[in-house]
């Protein structure tokens, strides 16, 4: 033993890593540990680098520790960023604005309950917004106070990590336990019958009814109704055969089609070409046994960023596109839409001219797993100068920033979603963007542990179980609040409701234990929706207490 102490005594790199990776090994190894199938996952870190950064012969340089803790946050945020990038926009059309608005009203509360806490009890305000990044596990907000409380004083603000410690395991545990309350209390037949992922798209069958249709083509159709919709597949009963529509495809009385819009347009399409009829994709396999459906991945860069007009897939290539699958999400391939690597093409056609689209578009899926590094370090880059510029807001006498987890959380978004404009490749898989998130946040709280274990303990021993009912409190009773409108006054579905408060705390145990029981995937759905704003104001609520404090 004293062997090994002197060792950890000697300082230098070798040892600094050997604790930071000591401390991440033991927590993720105790995060695997489940209490009646509840788990603190990845927080089990910072508690063993509270025990270990207890010990004076485990201490790292503050410096590097510093270090550690800033670049592990950027990587974490930024891969959030870089996930919900292609689908944030989008789900603030489709329903969206009404969520997050109960997403901010949550976090308001929030800020509420903890200024309540900071006048009623006298308790400093640092410490609050400690107490209330734990009881919102929102970690990137306690990263953005202590930066924002060191720019400010010039003194570290490591015993902010004390009150979030301390108020975590309870910013997990209530928001469960409303959730199980919620459940309970609200049943919806919608929740425990519907078994399908909801999905944006309307595919159906149609027979062309109109008289306004007749003897017209696809593309004089198309121009007459201001919907987004495409047809895969013509039948045509006079003559019994069956085509791929192009432009040029001509519509008589009784021909058979098949259909895919959005939920929005559906309607018009319907009512615009006739009336709906009652088959599925089986029955029109059966009507050509020459026509498949198959999935085309782009993995070719040159097509990164180029629009689906540009190459006239149904002449070109004898096919019809049916939908683009991007980041989980379905969309309507419309001849302004802009193809990204990483996109799943999912096309109607024979053998031969699907092959020859593959050839085009790639279809490697071994070749979208090489990495593509330069958007990640452009966006980390830019993310940070973003970041570092302050602001003024009327009311606060300091300057606000963004900081070091606002900035490059926007520019990732910003990037994933635009990119392709400036044909930057900015699709990476859905596993090294894990990795790239748990690593940064790994890192995190590791050195917030290791450089916050003194203070901590002393902490516990002297305010342990008051702050921890203030953290309860801050915790329990926003989201009772928001559980209460979110179904009362917006109507909203129990899966719905339990997403949305999950993406609103930044919680991802709580979308763990809420997904458990849902096979709607409205729960995942809401929690994207709300994320990236949520996210951002948690960051900018603990910015904007600590400067209150000034």
């Amino acid at each position: 033993m004293g062997a090994i102490i002197d060792f950890f005594s000697q300082g230098g790199i070798a040892q600094s890593i050997i604790i930071l990776a000591t401390t991440i090994f033991a927590g993720l190894l105790l995060g695997e540990i489940k209490i009646g199938g509840i788990s603190l996952g990845v927080t089990w870190i910072l508690f063993v680098g509270l025990f270990i950064g207890f010990f004076d012969c485990f201490s790292i340089d503050g410096e590097v520790l510093h270090f550690i803790k800033e670049f592990g946050l950027i990587l974490f945020v930024y891969a959030i960023g870089s996930q919900v990038g292609a689908s944030f926009f989008s789900s603030l059309r489709n329903g969206g604005l009404k969520m997050n608005l109960l997403a901010v009203g949550l976090i308001c509360f929030n800020v509420i309950a903890a200024l309540a806490i900071h006048f009623l009890t006298n308790t400093d305000i640092p410490s609050v917004v400690g107490l209330m990044s734990g009881a919102v596990t929102n970690t990137p907000g306690l990263g953005a106070a202590q930066q924002t409380f060191t720019d400010i004083t010039g003194e570290s603000a490591s015993f902010l990590a004390a009150g979030y410690a301390i108020a975590y395991p309870m910013g997990v545990i209530g928001v469960i336990i409303i959730f199980i309350l919620v459940r309970k209390l609200c049943k919806d037949k919608s929740d425990s019958q519907e078994t399908e992922v909801e999905n944006q798209l309307d595919i159906f069958s149609l027979e062309v009814q109109n008289a306004q249709c007749f003897g017209k083509s696809l593309q004089e159709i198309e121009k007459a109704i201001k919907a987004d919709f495409v047809i895969t597949r013509l039948y045509h009963t006079y003559s019994q055969t069956m085509e791929i529509p192009n432009k040029r495809s001509v519509f008589q009385e009784g021909d058979r089609i098949y259909v895919i819009a959005t939920k929005d347009d559906a309607k018009t399409v319907e009512l615009s070409i006739g009336n709906r009829i009652d088959m599925d994709l089986g029955s029109w396999d059966q009507l050509d046994t020459e026509l498949i459906c198959r999935s085309v991945v782009v993995s070719n860069s040159n097509i990164n960023g180029k629009s689906l007009s540009s190459f006239d897939i149904r002449n070109t290539f004898g096919v019809n596109i049916s939908r683009i699958v991007r980041a989980g999400i379905n969309l309507i391939p419309t001849k302004h839409l802009t193809l990204q690597l990483g996109d799943k093409l999912v096309v109607v056609g024979g053998e031969k001219s699907i092959k020859k689209l593959e050839l085009f578009f790639g279809n490697s899926q071994k070749k979208l797993c090489d990495p593509h590094m330069i958007p990640i370090f452009l966006g980390i880059a830019l993310g940070v100068i973003l970041g570092s510029i302050p602001f003024k807001i009327p009311g606060i006498p300091q300057p606000v920033k963004l900081g070091l987890a606002g900035g490059p959380l926007i520019v990732a978004i910003l990037i994933n979603r635009f990119g392709t404009s400036l044909h930057l490749v900015t699709y990476a898989t859905r596993s090294a963007m894990k990795m790239l998130q748990e690593v940064g946040i790994s890192l995190f709280l590791a050195a917030v542990g290791l450089s916050s274990g003194k203070i901590f303990f002393e902490t516990l021993l002297s305010h342990g179980a008051t702050w921890f009912l203030y953290g309860s409190i801050i915790t329990i009773v926003p989201v009772a609040i928001a559980a209460f409108i979110g179904r009362i006054a917006l109507k909203l579905e129990v899966p719905q409701l339990l997403g949305l408060i999950s993406g609103a705390c930044t919680n991802p145990a709580a979308l763990a234990f809420a997904n458990s029981t849902d096979e709607t995937g409205k729960t995942s759905s809401s929690y994207a929706t709300v994320y990236p704003l949520s996210m951002l104001m948690r960051i900018m609520a603990a910015q904007f207490l600590i400067l209150l404090n000034f």
